[in-house]
């Protein structure tokens, strides 16, 4: 069994002291900047703790914020898979087309078939200047769906699990376009042979009071908070679980979005457990 934690970090220093205290064999972490002094002191004393090489700088020396992948535990093996920007990538490599969008390893433990574990995270873009100041999302998810499927050669014997902050929502929209466009990326992501897996009531509380723009039979948990929020006061589902069909019976998700369990982050962290 492999445990896993996808979460979106916020870039706060808190959220890194209470990750590594949280037994999870693998972290898939969002929004992450490098790790404070404190935390980098325990990861270098660490045998078994292990960051992704990714650097958390570009070379003029400003700060990166990136997916990233943690090794937490003893008792799973990892072999990183170095991210190359799509503009020098070579055959064969893999493609990264924004930076910090995706983070990837080989991830392997007794008892358990080697899977490819994927942090995806999707950035905000503005709209040409010619057609107003607005910022969209799903132009960015299509771009890591883009490098996600060049992880996969095989119709069948894939085996990935990808997890993130989308920023999309699932099932609905502002309107009927808006909808549309936010379906083609959990249509996109099925075509490819990775379906959402959750997380997905009863898997997680559901919003309480329920919120007016939420279809009466959605499955939705929320795991974000809006700025000035608490746990409480979530409504909405931004982060989401997909795993190849093949190995999809043996992925179980759950929302960790209970008031009390939450962590310091406006992001609920997501438990995947790989079987």
């Amino acid at each position: 069994m492999v445990t896993m934690v996808c979460w979106n970090i916020a870039w706060r220093k808190a959220a890194w002291r209470f990750l590594l205290g949280c037994g999870a064999d693998i972290a898939l972490l969002q929004e992450t900047s490098l790790p404070p002094d404190d935390v980098a002191e325990q990861i270098e004393a660490s045998e078994q703790i292990e960051v992704d090489p990714a650097p958390f700088h570009d070379a003029d020396g400003n700060r990166l914020s990136r997916a990233a992948i943690v090794k937490l535990s003893d008792r799973v093996q990892v072999e990183w898979l170095e991210p190359v920007p799509i503009a020098v990538a070579r055959r064969g490599d893999f493609v990264e087309s924004q930076p910090g969008s995706i983070a990837a390893a080989v991830i392997s433990a007794p008892g358990v078939a080697p899977f490819i574990a994927a942090s995806i995270c999707a950035a905000y873009d503005n709209v040409h200047r010619s057609v107003g100041k607005s910022s969209i999302v799903d132009a960015s998810v299509h771009r890591v769906i883009s490098d996600l499927s060049l992880l996969i050669g095989h119709i069948r014997r894939h085996r990935i699990v990808a997890a993130g902050d989308l920023t999309v929502w699932h099932g609905y929209g502002n309107n009927d376009y808006w909808k549309g466009r936010n379906d083609t990326v959990f249509d996109r992501m099925e075509a490819i042979g990775l379906p959402l897996v959750g997380p997905q009531y009863p898997h997680g509380r559901q919003a309480d009071p329920w919120p007016t723009w939420l279809p009466e039979d959605s499955l939705n948990v929320p795991t974000y908070y809006n700025i000035g929020g608490s746990p409480a006061m979530a409504t909405g589902q931004l982060d989401y679980v997909f795993a190849s069909k093949s190995m999809a019976d043996s992925v179980k998700v759950r929302a960790l979005n209970g008031v009390e369990e939450w962590g310091p982050s406006d992001h609920c962290r997501i438990e995947i457990v790989v079987t």
